[in-house]
């Protein structure tokens, strides 16, 4: 295991507040005591780390997520002479974990926790996120995730999730989305709109339409850029056209939701007579 930290700065929305992503490798590496600002949010993807924290020792494993809280010392370094240790973690803004509970700021009792689901899902955010930091998929996934965070392991309890109106709601965000493809506004933005934490926006959305905004916005990318690639644009140019990052970014939806890249779709329906 090489000793390696790469960092990435995502977006919550076009323009909107950071979210640091760190993708850990460490084979000796140890961190002098320090604390954070922000929740700091890891899931240990291989090896084992120790963690020295309030008194304690953590010791992590592959699949366990460690949850330390907003101006907590800690340390950490290998958990053993030869494995090193490797982990994904996020540092996620207090508020963004208060969206869907009460109480105030969660608080996480238990830093060591062992939730399969959420971990597998953390990590796959995180690492889609590292590869392409698109601003409405980062406020669409990791909001949400977090609010799952804090509802299944801290002491915050549960807001209603019951949204009135939520397909109207579901409608009137689908339509803003369409309307402004290369430069959606952001959900924090429509939810104040109306009248909305973002939390209940998302589940609005996800309620009606059964998928998440960022992921209905991509499917609704790929179905313009078919008509695009069909008049015979080429696939970089229609990438920026219908507001994808670049070209891998259109290329790995298109494959999604077609099955194909966007140069193969091109060239069939440009061959055919």
């Amino acid at each position: 295991m090489a000793e390696q930290a790469l960092w990435t700065r995502a977006r919550l929305g076009h323009g909107g507040p950071p979210l640091d992503l760190l993708t850990a490798n460490f084979r000796r590496h140890t961190y002098a005591p320090h604390a954070h600002d922000e929740y700091t949010i890891g899931v240990c993807v291989g090896g084992s780390e120790v963690i020295d924290y309030r008194g304690g020792h953590i010791r992590t494993g592959p699949g366990t997520i460690v949850v330390l809280d907003p101006g907590e010392m800690h340390t950490g370094g290998p958990g053993n002479a030869t494995d090193g240790y490797a982990y994904r973690a996020l540092y996620a803004e207090p508020s963004l974990l208060t969206d869907g509970v009460l109480g105030g700021l969660p608080y996480f009792r238990e830093p060591l926790l062992e939730d399969p689901e959420l971990a597998a899902a953390l990590r796959l955010a995180h690492t889609e996120l590292s590869v392409c930091p698109d601003p409405l998929e980062a406020e669409s996934r990791m909001p949400w995730l977090l609010t799952a965070l804090a509802r299944r392991h801290s002491t915050a309890r549960h807001c209603t999730d019951l949204v009135p109106g939520a397909s109207t709601i579901a409608l009137t965000v689908r339509d803003r989305l369409a309307d402004e493809l290369t430069a959606p506004p952001t959900l924090a933005s429509l939810a104040a709109d109306l009248g909305l934490s973002r939390y209940q926006l998302l589940r609005a959305f996800r309620t009606t339409m059964g998928i998440p905004p960022y992921a209905w916005l991509a499917q609704y990318r790929v179905t313009r850029a078919r008509a695009l690639l069909a008049a015979g644009l080429r696939p970089a140019e229609v990438a920026g056209l219908v507001g994808f990052a670049d070209q891998a970014h259109l290329t790995r939806w298109f494959r999604r939701v077609l099955g194909v890249t966007p140069a193969a779709y091109r060239n069939s329906v440009q061959d055919a007579p």
